[in-house]
């Protein structure tokens, strides 16, 4: 499987596994990169001294490729970027801001960027400031998410009809088939985040794994756009803010409902009741919890016999 996206970064397969908070730590990432994918390092949830402690556990772990994910709407961004150029990390994928403010930066520190966006518009402004690839995530994606609702199957022919650089379609994507659909629209690879939230390397909570093998069609929901769009399993923490939506709650009145560490208690720590359960509507093709390796094989595998069984069949659509 040799294309951009392997060439890019130097990995076999051209799968990239979401830099997740409060999931990927440095376990799963570097049991990713050992897997011949690309394993990223969720930054999101990690203070600077943490972050540089995961990249040193994983550098120790994997002789592989592997990145960090910085979400730039978290704090201490500036710490963050510091310590991935003196750590020497090769990839950094940026998403939730302006990649203007970083692109620049780190590839004059030898350091290949990627940023992730969620349409058309924000894909060719990445482009423009100088990443070198974009992952253009739809609708179906879990965690934070657009505000615009356009679901992988249009996004990402929409990307690539006007992008240039290398597409990673991320969104709804966790199998070997959804992998071939993306690359069939135009994807020169994918970013799969759900599918190992349910490895045993993932550092979310059992009782968050065991919520997301046991989600089902309908399971997730797109909210709180007014703050930052996010996709979440529906549970008692999700029905309060539905309730503050009925009665007409202000932004003021949602950030209260909010509170903090919501994310941090449900995915991490295991309350399935109050947390902030993050997972996409792949979620209910989720049936069980394995390795990271086994994941990986199963995609690839399915992958191969998908693209197998497609190029051996006679498609006429007129008889």
């Amino acid at each position: 499987m040799k294309n951009r996206v392997t060439s890019l970064f130097g990995i076999q397969y051209p799968i990239v596994q979401a830099g997740m908070i409060w999931c990927s730590g440095w376990e799963l990432a570097s049991a990713a990169s050992n897997a011949g994918i690309l394993g990223i390092i969720g930054s999101g949830s990690m203070y600077p001294e943490v972050l540089r402690d995961h990249i040193r556990k994983t550098k120790a772990a994997t002789d592989k490729s592997f990145g960090v994910n910085v979400p730039m709407l978290y704090p201490d961004i500036d710490k963050h970027m510091q310590i991935i150029i003196e750590e020497g990390v090769k990839i950094v994928f940026t998403s939730a801001g302006n990649p203007k403010t970083w692109t620049a930066h780190l590839k004059e520190h030898g350091i290949t960027v990627v940023h992730v966006v969620s349409s058309v518009k924000f894909a060719l402004k990445a482009q423009a400031a100088g990443v070198d690839a974009v992952v253009a995530e739809g609708f179906e994606a879990g965690g934070h998410n657009g505000r615009d609702e356009t679901t992988t199957l249009c996004l990402i022919p929409m990307v690539k009809e006007q992008l240039e650089i290398p597409l990673i379609a991320a969104g709804g994507i966790g199998t070997g088939r959804g992998m071939l659909a993306a690359m069939t629209l135009g994807a020169d690879g994918v970013q799969i985040g759900s599918r190992f939230v349910t490895s045993h390397e993932s550092s979310g909570h059992e009782s968050f794994k065991k919520a997301v093998v046991e989600a089902a069609e309908g399971d997730t929901m797109l909210t709180l756009k007014e703050l930052a769009p996010v996709r979440l399993i529906k549970n008692k923490f999700f029905n309060d803010v539905q309730a503050a939506y009925a009665n007409g709650a202000t932004v003021e009145d949602l950030k209260e409902v909010l509170g903090r560490a919501r994310a941090k208690k449900g995915m991490f720590e295991g309350d399935m009741v109050e947390g902030e359960l993050e997972i996409g509507q792949i979620s209910g093709l989720i049936h069980s919890v394995k390795s990271t390796a086994e994941i990986v094989d199963e995609i690839v595998t399915e992958y191969e016999a998908a693209r197998t069984m497609i190029s051996s069949q006679d498609w006429k659509l007129n008889g």
